[in-house]
């Protein structure tokens, strides 16, 4: 029986050239790892070695596409959420300015609304490139979820007086427009 090499050769896909490189590259291999600058590494052992590889990189992956399918359902959560207990605002004539992203945006609110969200009585949810008002139970709900939903919830019962406050005597007006 003849090598494989002479074999490869007769069946005329390999010719001398490439035996006689596939040698030399074969001694250059064992020369390098005789001198530590590689090691030579068993079959079965670089086998294992790429399995283990294989199944952490699919662990890894697997990880991160359940960690995207949950931020999405979370978006679906928060935005089924915000659309079935959304306030009307469509009658709105009253300015109201929150801060979202940095920067101080305007809602047009009626003036009991004003009033719900001075109190916190209701809130104010991001909702796409928008915002909805919605109750305060609700936007507590969202905040579970995502704290950068909600753009502004004013806590309730902030209504008490400091008896040290020098302008205790002195309120704020409901009207006064910065």
């Amino acid at each position: 029986m003849s090598s494989l090499q002479e074999q490869l050769m007769k069946a005329g896909l390999a010719d001398k050239k490439k035996a006689r490189k596939a040698k030399q590259q074969k001694r250059e291999e064992v020369n390098k790892a005789k001198r530590g600058e590689i090691d030579l590494e068993d079959p079965a052992e670089r086998a294992r070695r790429l399995r283990e590889e294989q199944a952490e990189a699919d662990r890894k992956l697997e990880a991160e596409r359940k960690a995207e399918r949950e931020k999405k359902e979370i978006a679906a959560q928060i935005k089924q959420m915000t659309e079935q207990s959304r306030i009307d605002r469509s009658k709105g004539d009253v300015a109201f300015q929150f801060v979202q992203d940095k920067k101080i945006k305007k809602a047009w609110v009626t003036a009991k609304q004003q009033q719900q969200l001075e109190r916190g009585q209701i809130a104010i949810v991001a909702l796409g490139d928008g915002y909805e008002l919605v109750p305060t139970v609700v936007a507590e709900k969202i905040r579970q979820r995502d704290e950068q939903a909600v753009l502004l919830l004013n806590e309730r019962g902030n209504q008490e007086v400091d008896d040290d406050d020098p302008y205790k005597d002195f309120p704020i007006p409901d009207d006064l427009m910065w």
